[in-house]
């Protein structure tokens, strides 16, 4: 098949200032409580319905190539808009205002959570919240699969290896979560190979090598690397990131204890922009502020080379067989991750009022279909109150 014709690189718009791709994705930061299905929904009013920077297929388009690459999309979407807008300059001060205010949120509050000697209803609280996590991660698995299931069509084959390619994620991310990555590749490259995929075209080459290039200059520490497994290698991003991290933060680098990991990932959830940011804390843990500004950008660093080097390119992405195919086995195992996550999740819950706190909010998240944000802040008020009135909070 003939190598397709790049995106052209983006006009330059001096009817739309910096300052407002500043003002505009820093709202979005600010409010965009809920994780990427509401920031896709916000800037989609903003660049699709009101303003008509894009146009709504254009708009899909972002959707679905962000959507096969690495690292958290719904960032990767927001840097790509702006990109669209204003080139290297737009992409910058987009992704930045989008990533920032929550940043600082997060750390603000991973300061208060992972004080050495916290007040009792914060422990509380952090036990609270934390016991919610788990059913979180089943939700967002669920409702991954139904655009996944369709896409691996109607062919019984397909269909079958979808449900081994789920089922090996979910194993991998409950035991082995520290080479979860190796699972991902190793799915979406199984994939391609039975579903013969062709070679990729010449335009899209550096492109699909640029991950590699980030990892090879990524030598600077265990921190260094955790964070850009995250960032760089993570297909699927948003839950596929915790069993990455869990096995390195806890387990491996013992920077954090199992109910300190369950609410750094709760507070992830529950403040405004990118759930990737659940990194920082992670950050935080293992060396301070100092940890956590670097573990924030070592992991959104990538997101922002690959709009930059490759977005130009995001048309013969869109069309390559190899690229569709490669999703076809990472996509569902990536979901398979997600539901997997949430076992080594629940076995860091260590009180019974937890379990009951654990219940009832997969009761509440899963079967009633009510907000995830508001369930975890509910269940932190729940462990708040309990702790203060008595219930055990050490261990």
């Amino acid at each position: 098949m003939p190598d397709l014709p790049d995106e052209p690189t983006p006009d330059a718009r001096p009817d739309i200032a910096l300052g407002t791709i500043a003002r505009e994705w820093g709202r979005i930061g600010c409010t965009g409580f809920g994780g990427p299905p509401t920031h896709i929904a916000m800037l989609r009013r903003l660049a699709v319905e009101r303003e008509a920077w894009l146009d709504e297929a254009e708009f899909e388009d972002a959707i679905a190539a962000t959507n096969l690459l690495p690292g958290p999309a719904s960032t990767q979407l927001m840097i790509y808009t702006a990109w669209r807008l204003r080139g290297l300059p737009g992409a910058l001060v987009g992704g930045a205002c989008f990533i920032l205010p929550g940043l600082g949120v997060i750390i603000g509050l991973a300061a208060l959570f992972l004080a050495s000697n916290p007040p009792t209803w914060v422990k509380g609280a952090a036990l609270g919240a934390g016991a919610a996590v788990a059913p979180v991660a089943v939700n967002a698995a669920l409702g991954l699969m139904p655009a996944s299931w369709r896409r691996a069509g109607a062919a019984r084959a397909r269909q079958m290896r979808w449900v081994v390619y789920a089922v090996v994620g979910g194993v991998a991310a409950a035991t082995v979560g520290a080479f979860l990555v190796l699972v991902l590749l190793g799915c979406g490259l199984m994939e391609v190979a039975l579903s013969g995929g062709a070679r990729p075209p010449r335009a899209l080459n550096g492109f699909v090598m640029a991950p590699l290039v980030v990892v090879a200059a990524g030598g600077l520490g265990a921190l260094t690397w955790v964070a850009l497994k995250v960032g760089a290698l993570s297909f699927g991003g948003g839950f596929v990131i915790i069993p990455l991290m869990q096995a390195d933060a806890v387990h491996h680098y013992h920077w954090m204890t199992n109910a300190q990991f369950l609410n750094a990932v709760a507070l992830g959830q529950i403040t405004p922009g990118p759930v990737v940011q659940t990194v920082a804390v992670v950050g935080y843990a293992a060396a301070g502020v100092g940890g956590a500004l670097l573990a924030a950008l070592v992991a959104f660093s990538p997101s922002f080379v690959f709009i930059v080097v490759g977005a130009r390119h995001f048309g013969a992405l869109r069309t390559n067989r190899v690229a569709q195919s490669f999703l076809g086995g990472a996509g569902p195992a990536a979901i398979g991750a997600i539901a997997g996550a949430s076992i080594p999740l629940a076995l860091g819950v260590a009180h019974v009022w937890q379990v009951v706190i654990l219940a009832g909010s997969l009761a509440v998240i899963v079967g009633l279909r009510r907000s995830v944000v508001l369930t975890l802040v509910g269940a932190g008020m729940i462990g708040a109150l309990g702790a203060v009135l008595g219930l055990p909070v050490g261990g």
